[in-house]
C-alpha cells in the first residue's frame, strides 16, 4: 500500500511514517459505473482518491442537462472543496467506469493537513494546477469556436493517456457535455477533423493523427494581435484614404481643396 500511496502526487512527498498513518486512516471502496459518489448540496464528509477507474464532476440542470466540469482519473482526488470551505458539495461526482477509491474522512483529513506539511503543499500544487486549467477552459469557452474547444479537449485528454489516443469511454455525448455544445455539433466537428486528417477514428477509438494541426485549431490568438491602432496611425491612414481617388491614383489635396 505504501508504494501505491507514494505514486499519488498528493502523498508523494510524505515521510514513511506519514504514509503509514494515511494507510491506517483510509479505507478502500468500490463504485460501479454510473453510481453517484457525491451529491451536489450535501455536506462534504471525506476526501476521495482515485486508485482505479474514472469519475466525472457534473452539474445537472433543472431540465436534466448535464455539464461535465471535469474528470478525475487514477491518482487524482476530489471532495476537498467542501472540506476546506465548509460549504456543501458544489457538484455531483459520478463514476464513469467501475472505480476503486481511497477514502479519508473529514476529521483525519484536517489532522493530516495540520501535521503533514508535505501533504498541504501537495494539495496547494494540485489546486493551483486546477485553477490554471479552469482559467484555460474559461478562455476557450469565450474565445474559441466549437472546433477549437473540441481540439483542445482531445489534446488534453490524450496527454493524460498515452499522448496519442483519447481514453476509452469518452463518447461524443461526453465531449459535448465538456465543451458546452450539442452532441450533433460535436459529431459533425469530429467528422470534419477526421476528414481533414487531424484525427483517426476507428469504431469508438479516437486517436490524434496530426498533433501540430490540431494544436493550431486549439490555439487562442495572442492578445497582442488585437491591439487597437494608435490614434496618430489611424489619422494618417484615414488621410491616405482620402488622398486616393477611386482609380488608386493619389489626389492633389491642395487643388481639391
Amino acid at each position: 500500500m505504501e508504494t501505491t500511496l507514494r505514486s499519488i502526487p498528493l502523498f508523494s512527498q510524505l515521510r514513511e511514517s506519514d504514509l503509514w498513518r494515511i494507510r491506517e486512516a483510509t479505507v478502500s471502496r468500490s463504485y460501479p459505473k454510473d453510481s453517484i459518489i457525491l451529491f451536489e448540496g450535501e455536506p462534504g464528509e471525506a476526501l476521495y482518491v482515485v486508485l482505479a477507474g474514472r469519475v466525472k464532476v457534473v452539474y445537472i440542470a433543472e431540465d436534466g442537462r448535464e455539464v461535465i466540469l471535469g474528470t478525475r482519473d487514477k491518482s487524482d482526488f476530489f471532495g476537498e472543496t467542501a472540506l476546506l470551505d465548509e460549504n456543501p458539495n458544489p457538484a455531483h461526482v459520478i463514476a464513469m467506469q467501475d472505480s476503486e477509491l481511497l477514502v479519508l474522512r473529514r476529521e483525519e483529513f484536517r489532522r493530516c493537513l495540520a501535521d503533514m506539511p508535505g501533504m498541504s503543499l501537495g494539495l496547494l500544487r494540485a489546486l493551483s494546477r486546477r485553477l490554471r486549467h479552469a482559467d484555460d477552459q474559461i478562455r476557450g469557452l469565450v474565445l474559441l469556436d466549437v472546433k477549437g474547444r473540441v481540439a483542445r479537449l482531445l489534446l488534453d485528454m490524450s496527454d493524460k493517456n498515452d499522448g496519442v489516443t483519447v481514453p476509452k469511454g469518452i463518447t461524443h455525448n461526453v465531449i459535448a457535455q465538456m465543451v458546452g455544445a450539442s452532441r450533433e455539433t460535436v459529431s459533425r466537428t469530429l467528422r470534419e477533423l477526421t476528414t481533414d486528417g487531424l484525427l483517426q477514428v476507428t469504431g469508438r477509438k479516437i486517436a490524434i493523427a496530426n498533433r501540430e494541426a490540431l494544436n493550431r485549431a486549439a490555439q487562442i490568438e495572442s492578445a497582442t494581435k488585437f491591439q487597437p491602432v494608435p490614434a496618430a496611425a489611424a489619422a494618417a491612414a484615414n488621410l491616405a484614404r482620402r488622398a486616393t481617388d477611386a482609380s488608386g491614383n493619389p489626389k492633389d489635396l491642395a487643388r481639391s481643396s
